[in-house]
């Protein structure tokens, strides 16, 4: 039995987060174990852009994000155990573990935070009628094989559910040569932000529809296409509305869960929505284990899971050296209400794309097509964004390339640094395919300067094993 003063379960943004603020805090004897052989959660495999603009007041990767905090816990001695898998938690604070390397490892706790994050929704759990063929995934999969594993899924994809991932993963596959047909949603409004419909569905053609499900899978040995079909207000199939679209891939995004099993085996009571219930203090129930994170609810923004990790982390210090909770504690952040407004002729509805908040804007146009007045922008990077949209739009791309080196292989995330010619992504990618590397390199080398005359250089995002 090994003793500690806080255990984190998870190294992901939220673990991370957690243990540098009881650190903070004045916890000295901190441990996170993380099943993964690689810290960051989810992160690693989130390439695209869009993270830490609350945070850090700047755009960045989910790699980007993750190497802040690393390196951060790095600075502050903090134990990481990768590839330890925590699998039970006892109401007496006490954490079994599991290695290859250490075997079972058992550690006595002050206190706990959960910080295990969750998991997708599978076929399983929205019962889609029909076959069983390969070619149905689930979007983060999907996600992890192309950005991590460096595998198409599919050709030909329909997508089905219009989460954030799914959205994201629209453009990424898009960009790697694939056909998405469509994004079917059974709600009547998508599941994502606003931001991402705009750059990642609308920037390619990328039909969604509304109030419509798949409603059976074709196939034999491998998915050969899929009938959607409109759905009335309980969600039933409506008769008469059915379409085939030929594909080879159905990717899921259709919700996720809070990992909870080791919660409810602790004695942690759950919240309707499977997560752990948690007081703004980030207290559950059973004395000293305290949640975070995605482990309570799923958040939109990984800012707001830091946020939340730093409240768990510092009431955790607070009950372990004996203080008394103080302040309002912590704020649950709420997404940002959809709107509506009827336009005018000389009007059009623009999301704006810089930052999560997506703020729905109006653009008036002058007679000669230019921009006249923007409104319903909450700073002024909007109003600029929505004159250069219809002028000369630009994007920020994001892709991996391939590196071996001392018997290393794998793909490294890269981005360019800045925004180029929205309609040069797609050759920008084929320069990018062309890169293979093969020397170590850290997040921030220049891979490639000024692609394609833009004046854009194509950076790393994260380190590369040495």
């Amino acid at each position: 039995m090994k003793t500690t003063d806080l255990a984190v379960i998870g190294a992901g943004p939220a673990g991370m987060g957690a243990a540098l603020a009881a650190r903070k805090h004045g916890v000295k004897d901190i441990i996170i174990l993380e099943r993964a052989d690689k810290a960051g959660g989810i992160l690693p495999q989130c390439i695209h852009n869009g993270f830490g603009l609350h945070r850090f007041r700047e755009e960045l990767t989910g790699p980007e994000y993750a190497l802040r905090f690393l390196k951060a816990a790095e600075k502050e001695h903090i134990e990481i155990k990768l590839n330890s898998m925590a699998i039970e938690i006892t109401p007496d604070l006490t954490v079994v573990a599991m290695s290859r390397e250490n075997g079972v490892v058992r550690y006595r706790a002050k206190a706990i935070v959960l910080a295990m994050g969750c998991r997708e929704r599978t076929r399983g759990a929205i019962q889609i009628p029909g076959a069983r063929p390969a070619g149905v995934i689930t979007a983060g999969t999907a996600q992890r094989f192309v950005n991590i594993e460096g595998y198409m899924p599919g050709k030909e994809i329909v997508i089905l559910g219009s989460g954030d991932v799914g959205l994201i993963m629209a453009r990424r596959l898009t960009l790697e040569g694939a056909a998405v047909k469509a994004v079917c949603e059974i709600m009547p409004q998508s599941g994502g932000l606003r931001r991402n419909i705009s750059q990642c569905l609308n920037d390619f053609n990328i039909p969604l529809l509304l109030n419509t499900t798949v409603n059976e899978i074709h196939g034999r040995e491998r998915v050969s296409g899929v009938t959607i079909a409109r759905v009335d207000e309980k969600f039933r199939p409506v008769s008469g509305t059915e379409l085939y679209i030929p594909c080879d891939t159905l990717m899921l995004s259709v919700g996720l869960i809070p990992e909870n099993e080791l919660s409810r085996a602790a004695g942690v009571e759950l919240a309707e929505n499977g997560g752990a219930k948690a007081d703004r203090y980030m207290r559950t129930n059973v004395p000293g284990i305290f949640a975070c994170g995605n482990v309570v609810h799923v958040h939109d923004l990984v800012d707001y899971v830091t946020d939340e990790s730093e409240e768990a982390g510092k009431n955790a210090a607070y009950y372990i050296l004996g203080r008394k909770t103080g302040g309002k504690g912590y704020t649950f952040h709420q997404k940002t209400p959809e709107t509506d407004e009827a336009l005018a002729v000389n009007e059009r509805r623009l999301t704006c794309i810089v930052c999560p908040v997506g703020c729905n804007m109006i653009v008036r146009l002058d007679e000669k097509g230019g921009v006249a007045d923007v409104s319903g922008n909450k700073c002024k990077k909007g109003g600029y964004y929505a004159i250069e949209e219809f002028t000369a739009p630009r994007r920020v791309l994001t892709s991996t390339v391939p590196y071996e080196f001392n018997r290393e292989t794998g793909f490294a995330p890269v981005k360019t640094k800045g925004a180029m010619p929205k309609k040069l992504l797609i050759a920008a990618m084929g320069e990018i395919a062309k890169i293979r590397l093969n020397k170590p390199a850290g997040a921030g080398d220049v891979i490639i300067r000024d692609l394609l005359g833009t004046g854009a250089d194509v950076v790393l995002t994260d380190d590369l094993p040495l």
